[in-house]
């Protein structure tokens, strides 16, 4: 009696734990190789992140991204999830004026009101995209740590900004990955 039940168990083990998740591995590869694959932006053969998981820019010449709620680092794809902290609470309460102090630390002159996307982390807490209004909110600064003009860092915004889904679904939003890689990539060919 226990035998049936043994192989049974082997069985379905390997249906369910090898043949299914190598079969749709195998699907999803064929496919969609590079949603398969991570999404990875790969740069002269080195992967430099994902189109899909923010990372954590602080430097003042690149753009910065939504924060990041996970643990014990920011942007930790094994840990995703937010903060779970709501409205009332004092620590996001608290959480969201440092990091408004910290965004006017670095751009003492801008006096724009602070878009709600750079000071809150969004539910996975790993969001790779910011709205066209936080990279504009960032303009400034980036052209002058950059000593370019601010028209520059506009026209890569404008060019790094993706319409909503069909033009219904969501929101417009820019991935702070691609405008990064832009940014430099625009400063190593006028250094030339």
């Amino acid at each position: 009696m226990i035998r049936p039940a043994l192989v049974l168990f082997a069985l379905l083990s390997a249906l369910t734990g090898v043949i299914y998740p190598v079969a749709v591995t195998g699907a999803a590869k064929a496919v969609f190789p590079s949603q398969a694959a991570g999404s990875l932006v790969v740069i002269d053969g080195v992967p430099v992140g994902s189109k899909l998981i923010g990372q954590n820019f602080s430097d003042p010449k690149h753009f910065w991204g939504r924060p990041s709620a996970t643990a014990p680092q920011p942007y930790n794809a094994s840990a995703s999830s937010g903060s779970n902290q709501g409205p009332l609470n004092p620590a996001l309460t608290d959480a969201v004026k440092a990091r408004v102090e910290a965004l006017r630390a670095v751009d003492p002159g801008n006096t724009a009101p602070v878009p709600v996307d750079l000071v809150t982390a969004s539910a996975s807490g790993l969001d790779p995209d910011i709205s066209p209004a936080a990279a504009q909110y960032q303009a400034a600064r980036v052209a002058r740590v950059r000593g370019v003009p601010v028209e520059q860092v506009n026209a890569l915004i404008a060019k790094n900004t993706q319409a909503p889904l069909w033009g219904l679904l969501g929101e417009s939003r820019v991935n702070v990955l691609a405008l990064n890689l832009a940014l430099d990539a625009s400063a190593s060919t006028t250094a030339r």
